[in-house]
């Protein structure tokens, strides 16, 4: 997870108001096509949402054609975004995560590890209030 963070090409502090705002926001970030991405994110959500609960979101897709893994952190900077999410709370913490559709394996221990680290209170605390991107990749990258 740690080369993934590493390499984000963008940390957004976003003042969207809608998770289809902050999903296409995330998306223009990347080096990919925006509207391919866009739609199978899009498709994942209208299965179930991808709002975990305490303030978290992690929008996500495989995606025929892509070769590597892309991630985005969105940080809310006002109260919340409706996600849906499981507890009905606002999200204030997205990450979009898409990658390849022939590498479930990598997928899944991506999504675990990074579920893993944002459920801890301090680094969830810590990232809802981060200022920048070497905050949030500092915080990603600590023991």
């Amino acid at each position: 997870m740690t080369a993934v963070i590493e390499n984000v090409p963008c940390v957004s502090f976003l003042d969207v108001r809608s998770k289809e705002e902050a999903i296409a926001s995330l998306v223009s970030e990347l080096d990919v096509n925006h509207s391919v991405v866009i739609d199978a994110v899009m498709q994942r959500e209208r299965v179930i949402s991808t709002g975990i609960g305490i303030g978290i979101a992690i929008p996500h897709a495989k995606i025929s054609g892509l070769d590597e893994f892309h991630v985005v952190i969105g940080i809310v900077e006002h109260e919340g975004i409706d996600w849906e999410a499981i507890d009905h709370l606002p999200v204030k913490l997205i990450i979009l995560i898409c990658g390849p559709d022939d590498r479930h394996k990598e997928y899944l221990g991506l999504l675990s590890s990074l579920t893993k680290k944002i459920k801890q209170e301090e680094v969830r605390q810590a990232l809802f209030s981060s200022k920048n991107r070497e905050e949030v990749v500092k915080i990603f990258t600590a023991c």
